[in-house]
This record gives C-alpha cells, sequence and structure tokens, in this order.
C-alpha cells in the first residue's frame, strides 16, 4: 500500500469562512478566530476534489488518516506530522443493546486506539502539522488532559515547544504523559474555561500561538476524520444515531462538516445522522441551551462533574454545536456522574469493550433516550469512546490466594 503522507498532491484549500458570518479570510497565513470573533471554518475547492479524488481511490491506500489527505488543509505533504494515526475499529455491542431494549446495532467507535490513547491525536496532529508548514515554533493550550497529552507527542514530533496548562484536577494519569511527552506543563487553580485568558493574554508577552479549542481552524479539520471513516467502514453509510461527548464540540461540528462535504463530492447521499450531545447535568451549557431553544449558551457557573472530558462549562463554539443539533433534528441530553463508572463496568463484562468515563457517559445517554422515546430501538447508534479507558482509575483487586496452602477451586469459581 502506499504511504499516504509522501508524495506531492495538489491542495483544494480555498480560503477560511467565519462560521458566524460567513465572511472569507486568506488561507495561507497563521488566523485565530475570525475579524467577528468567531471560529473560521477551511474551506475547499469541492467540484475539483470530486474530480481528483473518487471514493474507490481510497482502495489503494493505506488505512490511516491521511487517506482522506485532500480534504485536510496541509499543502505540502512534507510537513505533515504523524505518529500513526490509524483507522479505528467499530465494535458491536450486542448484549449492552439487548440489555437495554435496543434492537438495532449498537456500535463502538473505539478512538483509545490513536497515538497517545485519543482522539484528540486527530485534531492535534492536522493542527500540529499546519503549524509547522506556517512556521510556528511554539505553541500554548488549556487542556483538561488528553489534548495536552496530543499536542506534547506532536510538537515533540515537530521540534515545536508546547506549553499546556491544565486544571488542578485534571487525571494524574495524563498530566504525566503531557510532562512525559515533552511539554512544560502548568497546574492552574480553575476549570478549563477559568484557564483559557491565561493563554489569550500570554500570545504576546510568550510569543506563543494558541491551540485553544476552536480558537484556530485546523483542530476541526482533524476531528471531521471521525466523521469520512465512519462513512467508509458503514459502507458509505451513515447511522441512524450519533452519541458524542461533547466539551468543547470540536468533533461534533467537524463530523457534521465532513458529512456535507462527503455528499457534495458524491461520496454520500443526502441522508444524516442524528447528533446528540451528550453532557453531565452538573455542567451542561448546551443541553441547557438546547432545552430552552437557545441559539446560544450561557456558561455554568461553578460547573463540575467528575467526568473529566465534560468539564467544561461553556465553548466558543456553542453557536456551531446547537445549529448542528437543530440541523440534524438531533438533541442534548445529560447524564448524573454516578451512572457513569457501574455501566463502564457492565460494557466491559458483557461486550469486553472498556470505555473511558466519556465513552461511558454516551452508553448511558443511549439507555436514557431509548427509555425516553428520544431514538427508536431499531436505530443503528454509535457511541464514540473518545479515548482508551487505561488512563482512568479501575477497580481495586483484593482478591489474593495462597499458592503454599491448599486451594478450595469450588470457591475460586464460585467467588463471583
Amino acid at each position: 500500500m502506499r504511504d499516504n503522507t509522501t508524495g506531492e498532491r495538489p491542495s483544494f484549500v480555498t480560503h477560511l469562512e467565519c462560521a458566524a458570518t460567513g465572511e472569507r479570510h486568506e488561507a495561507d497565513r497563521p488566523h485565530g478566530l475570525s475579524r467577528a470573533g468567531k471560529p473560521l471554518y477551511v474551506r475547499y475547492d469541492l467540484p475539483a476534489l470530486a474530480r481528483a479524488l473518487p471514493r474507490s481511490a481510497l482502495a489503494e491506500r493505506s488505512p490511516d488518516m491521511w487517506r482522506y489527505r485532500e480534504l485536510l488543509p496541509v499543502r505540502d505533504a512534507a510537513n505533515i506530522v504523524s505518529l500513526g494515526e490509524m483507522t479505528t475499529p467499530l465494535i458491536g455491542a450486542p448484549e449492552s443493546a439487548r440489555v437495554s431494549g435496543g434492537r438495532g446495532d449498537l456500535l463502538v467507535k473505539d478512538e483509545g486506539r490513536l497515538p497517545t490513547g485519543s482522539f484528540k491525536a486527530r485534531g492535534l496532529c492536522v493542527a500540529v502539522s499546519k503549524a509547522k508548514e506556517f512556521g510556528v515554533s511554539r505553541i500554548a493550550m488549556p487542556t483538561a488532559g488528553n489534548a495536552g497529552a496530543a499536542l506534547a507527542a506532536y510538537c515533540s514530533r515537530a521540534g515545536i515547544e508546547s506549553i499546556v496548562f491544565c486544571p488542578d484536577d485534571a487525571p494524574e494519569t495524563t498530566i504525566s504523559e503531557i510532562a512525559l511527552q515533552g511539554a512544560r506543563v502548568f497546574r492552574v487553580n480553575g476549570n478549563i474555561t477559568e484557564i483559557g485568558p491565561i493563554v489569550e493574554n500570554g500570545k504576546e508577552a510568550a510569543g506563543w500561538f494558541s491551540l485553544s479549542t476552536l480558537k484556530e481552524p485546523y483542530r476541526v479539520e482533524g476531528k471531521k476524520t471521525m466523521g469520512l471513516e465512519l462513512a467508509e467502514q458503514l459502507g458509505w453509510d451513515v447511522p441512524d444515531v450519533i452519541f458524542y461527548p461533547t466539551g468543547g464540540g470540536t468533533g461534533l461540528i467537524g463530523m457534521w462538516k465532513a458529512f456535507a462535504e462527503m455528499e457534495a463530492i458524491g461520496w454520500i447521499g443526502a441522508k444524516r445522522p442524528r447528533m446528540v450531545a451528550v453532557q453531565s447535568a452538573t455542567c451542561g451549557p448546551i443541553a441547557r441551551a438546547f432545552e430552552a431553544g437557545r441559539e446560544t449558551a450561557e456558561p455554568v457557573v461553578g460547573g463540575h462533574t467528575d467526568v473529566p472530558g465534560l468539564r467544561v462549562p461553556w465553548t466558543i463554539g456553542d453557536f456551531m454545536i446547537l445549529r448542528v443539533l437543530k440541523e440534524s433534528n438531533g438533541f442534548a441530553i445529560t447524564i448524573e456522574d454516578d451512572e457513569v463508572e457501574p455501566v463502564r463496568a457492565e460494557m466491559a463484562a458483557r461486550d469486553g469493550v472498556h470505555l473511558c468515563p466519556e465513552g461511558a457517559a454516551t452508553f448511558v445517554a443511549y439507555r436514557k433516550a431509548l427509555k425516553q422515546g428520544q431514538i427508536r430501538p431499531e436505530d443503528r447508534c454509535v457511541l464514540f469512546n473518545c479515548a482508551s479507558g487505561l488512563k482512568y482509575a479501575m477497580p481495586p483487586v483484593t482478591a489474593r490466594l495462597d499458592r503454599l496452602q491448599p486451594i478450595d477451586y469450588a470457591k475460586l469459581v464460585s467467588a463471583q
């Protein structure tokens, strides 16, 4: 198979576009937000791309993220910074569906197989590659954990300095991972929304470029590959419903963009999945706004949740997420924190799928949506497991066996 990270291919990027106003911005220099202070989308010459890249051409390419090279914004393949971004598997969870009352396929998109063990690798891979192309030498970001680990790894690979700021209560494993991967990492007394101004205010004083969520255009482009992969894995179809753990919402926005681009180039039809934003009941700004019928969200004052990736009291992409939910006939749904660990253990025991807490939150949401009649039992649903469960706490094992004493084997098999 051909290496997707080498060889010259044309770039189809035409311009950047403000997500709020539609104003065009030039593509060939670094950007943060638009002139209106809103996120930017990357736009492509899709008719030309359709002529250049029939979907049948993908069969000749390696099964990794860069198989979709023409639909990504890096102009020169020499600037791609890769750590082996594989196509992540879709794993069926039939027993979990059955006991929940579902009759359709329940599929888990297991993003924990990616470099640094989370879906953050997708966005940071593309964003750091583009930063390299622009000649950026120092990058900073706030993170709940996994994004910082991905940033550190890709920056180290690219020879770019990285500085990462984490809330005090970020998972210890990921804080250590960020440091191990070569970033300067600081614990901060605040949540990710409260930490954001440190990064923004330091851009001039410290000379770094900000890769904060949705405050530059390219992390969305990496995350949209989840939608590209999903359609290809389903035989160029889409599921009925996607349950997505929603903090900053980059992946939800990116997938919706991917579906539109794939239709425009003739890879899929007009069918779309219903997009579901999963949040915690104690930190759910999108869910509150959706229920109130609002187009923007208000910050959740003092918002906290035990699910690290959902600890986002507000996001600059609020209006973009709410737009996706409306356009897809989807919805936002909240879960209770104390439901997460029991269903995490349940799916592992029933279907052998090890979810992270955010992934488990999507399973809780699936069950709740079934019970409330928000989805049909026969719907084919995809849950996004956004990171390896190995990064998070697991049940302690206390049972011991003395090999020097007589062993009652009957008790061993009945102990459960």
